[in-house]
């Protein structure tokens, strides 16, 4: 069975993605001595939005009010609730429980993919990378964290954000049959992830502080989320939902605390005990079991066809 050459893209781009939002937490990390969560939001998406406008200048316009709301919701969801969940969660509970539990982002794709998506439906395959990938991320977020325990605010907030996820790789999937251009409907997305911003701003009284752009590494930091991780990172993830699905895709978010693990290993000397390792591993294999193992298994079947069909042949 061949692997179309989109195919093969579209996964690369998956993997190019994930392992850009693995290493977002750093700049984060820095941003957050100068910036609210929402001011950086906001400069992040600004910036990713006029790149993306200035790469294709011309405002998409939809053909119904039906499409128009598509784009409307998934930049309600995917970016400006979806974001503010994260980072708020992050304040209530424990960065472990907020890794682990946005990790079961692909789990509420799934449900909703089979609700939404008639096209798309999880087979036991998907279902079994699953359980050994979530195993495995466990593993990692709450390796050597011996006060382990709920924080029902933060932990609520951040499965909101895994269900809020679910729903925007829905709706991605359903503007991408639209067929219009990738880079126009990811700029009309964060346009209305802005307004939604926007308002966020005065809530919770942000100041945007702007003298913080004198400091070159924080120049450096805003250009990272803003240029590379939201307006090249979004525009290749769904890309690789367009070709792929919502499912197939949203199981490479297994990957982020691998990434994030790998990061911190060469960038903040953190160790690697063997229990991450294990963990880095079994999420690994979640993830070829529910991508590949299906493939592997046709290509068997088709060459055990080929043989029966030799040996019928006359010598």
């Amino acid at each position: 069975m061949e692997i179309k050459t989109k195919n093969i893209y579209a996964y690369c781009c998956a993997v190019f993605t994930v392992c850009i939002w693995g290493t977002t937490f750093i700049s984060t990390k820095i941003l957050l001595n100068n910036f609210s969560p929402v001011e950086i939001m906001f400069y992040r998406f600004l910036l990713a939005a006029v790149i993306l406008f200035l790469m294709r200048p011309k405002i998409l316009k939809c053909k119904s009010t039906g499409e128009e709301l598509l784009f409307v919701f998934a930049g309600l969801l995917g970016i400006a609730l979806y974001q503010l969940c994260e980072n708020t969660a992050l304040s209530f509970t424990y960065a472990s429980n907020v890794s682990f539990i946005t990790t079961l982002a692909p789990f509420f794709t799934t449900v909703f993919s089979m609700i939404f998506l008639k096209s798309e439906k999880a087979g036991i395959k998907f279902y079994l990378g699953f359980v050994i990938a979530i195993s495995g991320v466990f593993l990692i977020s709450f390796n050597g964290v011996s006060n382990f325990k709920l924080n029902p605010a933060g932990d609520l907030l951040a499965m909101l954000a895994a269900v809020l996820w679910g729903g925007y790789s829905v709706i991605i999937k359903k503007i991408s049959a639209l067929g219009y251009n990738i880079i126009q409907t990811t700029a009309k997305i964060f346009f209305y992830a802005l307004l939604f911003i926007i308002p966020e701003l005065f809530i919770f009284k942000s100041s945007l502080n702007l003298n913080a752009f004198l400091n070159p590494e924080i120049i450096f930091n805003i250009l990272f989320l803003g240029v590379l991780a939201s307006a090249v990172c979004f525009v290749t993830w769904n890309y690789s939902v367009k070709q792929l699905g919502a499912l197939k895709t949203s199981a490479f978010i297994y990957l982020l605390p691998v990434i994030t693990v790998i990061t911190s290993f060469f960038i903040l000397k953190e160790k690697i005990t063997w229990l991450t390792a294990l963990g880095m591993a079994l999420t690994v294999c979640g993830l070829f079991i529910s991508q590949f193992v299906k493939k592997i298994k046709i290509i068997k079947i088709e060459k055990e066809d080929k043989k029966t069909q030799n040996a019928d042949l006359p010598n």
